[in-house]
């Protein structure tokens, strides 16, 4: 399949872009919905308020899977009515909560879907590692073209690959099934690619900052509920939900930082499954 031809933000290549993430935000139809007892409506909405008090010029906002948690049409127009609070433009993909045709609805009106993005002196490309029905992701030959083909026509830009699962281990035992099944392929086409410097993901609701083989290897927290960093078996975490920023230089150097809402207390509830 061959790739669609890239969007491009017209930035002066010479200048620095900085990306927002917001990350399984799982969202219900019932803006009253709680994910482990916590409203993730109202987390999102705490999140988007720092995000625009601390961030005054945002190039792109990255949603990266999990949006909703039930699947509906109502929870996905919600996310878009809530992160276009935020002035820029976004994009999303799918996880392993989401339904897809659903996502596609409520963005048939937009390019909010659309995987190339060239912004100053970098590419982004967004993957679909979700398989529909399953938890864990995958790296279908579809999205292996799409990738092979966005890094050949990337030219002299810098690249940043995000998709939903992790790739490698996080330290966590209870994850270590349900992230990507075939990570080898994946770095099969980047490891050829020097120009990929980082690739970026969610799904693990917590931070995760790594090097391999020179590319910077980036997770962050949800917009709602922590899992625990190092857990052996599924545990929250009292962390706050937060979002990351991605500040992208010209020549290649990529700064970032997690920043996370105060304020919110709330009690888990474990008898909710379905995380």
């Amino acid at each position: 399949m061959p790739s669609a031809p890239p969007v491009v933000v017209d930035l002066a290549s010479d200048s620095s872009v900085l990306l927002v993430q917001l990350s399984d935000s799982h969202l219900f139809a019932d803006a009253d919905g709680k994910l482990l007892g916590m409203n993730t409506h109202d987390s999102l909405q705490r999140v988007i308020e720092r995000v625009l008090d601390e961030q005054p010029q945002v190039d792109l906002i990255l949603a990266s899977g999990d949006l909703s948690q039930d699947g509906s049409l109502a929870s996905y127009q919600r996310f878009r009515q809530l992160h276009e609070q935020i002035p820029a433009p976004a994009r999303w993909f799918a996880g392993n909560h989401d339904e897809l045709p659903a996502m596609q609805a409520a963005c048939a009106d937009s390019d909010l879907l659309q995987p190339i993005i060239d912004l100053g002196n970098w590419r982004i490309i967004l993957l679909d590692t979700s398989i529909p029905g399953a938890v864990p992701g995958y790296c279908s030959a579809e999205q292996l073209t799409l990738l092979e083909q966005a890094l050949q026509t990337a030219g002299d830009r810098y690249v940043l690959v995000t998709f939903h699962h992790h790739p490698v281990s996080i330290g966590c035992r209870w994850m270590e099934p349900i992230g990507i099944r075939n990570p080898e392929a994946l770095f099969a086409v980047t490891d050829r690619y020097p120009q990929v410097q980082a690739m970026l993901w969610g799904h693990i609701h917590q931070e995760f900052d790594q090097l391999r083989n020179g590319v910077r290897l980036l997770a962050s927290p949800s917009t709602c509920v922590q899992f625990a960093p190092g857990s052996e078996e599924f545990q929250v975490d009292q962390e706050a939900p937060g979002y990351r920023w991605l500040r992208l230089y010209a020549d290649g150097r990529l700064e970032t930082a997690v920043s996370r809402v105060v304020g919110i207390h709330f009690d888990v509830d474990y008898s909710i499954k379905g995380y």
